[in-house]
């Protein structure tokens, strides 16, 4: 791309046997909101911590800005925020000394009461952070990530174990990022969040990338079909559901059975059909439309939170 701000070509790293990071490689441009999605354990995290400069590589190179993350030092670390996917800060310091603290780590700062409005912590300015709650601890993480007026914008999980209430609130600063041109690189395992907020997603299984692309685009590979849902009352025999009229794709998963069908309406008239031919029942059916889920299931054979 010609103005990516974020490179990574065939990227590797290994921990002892295990292999993490499998040759992947993609860009981000500048103002981008950029997602990497993918089930826990895909190597989301540590693509990431090599690109903020907390991990080395094995094999492969990354830029932000221009960068090494490993050799550019304080010259990198003034053009990035990062909101690492755990944050922990002393029980006593208060909101306004944390976002005071971190800005004082940088040339460049932004203005600390603006944050403190833009992340809705103006009244827990002077509580101490053991006093907050998930949501405004994940604020504040966000609002010191951002003290330094950063170009790129690293989000590791960010709305991990929050509401959704609070994964809401998280989803309109993230859009507000978007709206002042910041780049911003997340990873996730919510579909929706993936859905709804990034401009283009890089699907990650088992270290590499499976499909990289708008969600519009990503979702155009499943173009054509309809995701049918279903519980019974008994268990099928294995692949019997893989030749009813207009199924193109047919797995269980925890019971229930997922089918991608082109012919929805023959389908389900062929799914009845055979419930009654082997006395069986149908508990619940559901239907949707083709999402990043199906996509991830198609390439993967597995759903993205298993």
């Amino acid at each position: 791309m010609g103005n990516a701000i974020i490179q990574v070509v065939d990227l590797y790293k290994n921990y002892g046997a295990v292999q993490a990071v499998c040759g992947v490689s993609f860009s981000v441009e500048a103002g981008e909101v950029f997602g990497l999605l993918g089930p826990n354990g895909a190597g989301k995290t540590s693509t990431v911590e090599i690109l903020e400069g907390l991990r080395t590589l094995d094999s492969g190179s990354v830029r932000v800005c221009g960068l090494d993350p490993q050799k550019s030092g304080n010259e990198f670390k003034q053009n990035v925020g990062a909101v690492l996917q755990s944050t922990s800060l002393p029980d006593k310091l208060r909101v306004k000394e944390a976002i005071e603290l971190f800005a004082n780590f940088y040339e460049r700062r932004a203005d600390t009461d603006k944050l403190l409005k833009q992340f809705q912590l103006e009244e827990k300015q002077s509580a101490f952070y053991n006093h907050l709650s998930g949501g405004q601890e994940q604020r504040l993480a966000l609002a010191t990530a951002l003290v330094n007026d950063p170009q790129v914008v690293f989000l590791d999980e960010p709305t991990a174990g929050l509401d959704p209430q609070v994964r809401r609130e998280i989803y309109d600063i993230i859009e507000q990022l978007r709206r002042e041109k910041k780049t911003v690189l997340l990873t996730t395992h919510y579909i929706e969040e993936a859905e709804r907020l990034c401009d283009r997603v890089a699907i990650v299984d088992h270290g590499k990338v499976i499909a990289i692309g708008t969600p519009r685009e990503l979702k155009h590979n499943a173009a054509g079909t309809t995701r049918i849902e279903v519980r019974l009352a008994r268990p099928l025999v294995n692949g019997v559901l893989s030749h009813l009229e207009g199924v193109a794709d047919s797995r269980e998963f925890d019971g229930t059975y997922v089918l991608h069908s082109v012919q929805p309406p023959q389908t389900i008239v062929a799914l009845v059909k055979q419930l009654q031919q082997d006395n069986n029942e149908l508990q619940s059916l559901e239907m949707f439309s083709p999402s990043l889920e199906d996509v991830f299931i198609e390439l993967t054979g597995r759903r993205l939170r298993e």
